[in-house]
């Protein structure tokens, strides 16, 4: 797995990889935000023909993650722990923890999941 900084670097290379968009940095106190993905290079054979299926589980946990959905992103957290080879279970790990913490305190109306840097 790497990980790259940026929409247009991942578009850049999407053609090729499976491209997953992991978190987003917001620099400061600017109100633009970087995105970081990863790329998954090799792919096991046997979860070829659910890739597809794989990739919109994810880009779904994001989206329900910055929505603090939090059933549906445990829900997902469970089928894609061991995915892609575990090349990126580190990173489900987290965000496990991050949806737990979330559960615990309520997000405030600003909250965009963005995390400061």
């Amino acid at each position: 797995m790497h990980i790259i900084l940026g929409e247009q670097h991942a578009q850049a290379v999407s053609d090729r990889y499976v491209v997953l968009e992991l978190d987003t940095f917001r620099p400061g106190n600017q109100d633009d935000v970087v995105s970081a993905f990863c790329v998954i290079e090799n792919v096991p054979i046997h979860e070829l023909s659910e890739v597809v299926t794989y990739r919109d589980l994810h880009q779904q946990l994001i989206k329900n993650y910055r929505a603090a959905n939090w059933a549906f992103c445990e829900h997902a957290l469970e089928h894609l722990q061991g995915r892609w080879n575990g090349e990126i279970d580190s990173f489900y790990e987290i965000m496990s923890a991050r949806v737990q913490e979330q559960k615990q305190q309520p997000c405030h109306s600003a909250w965009d999941a963005a995390i400061r840097v």
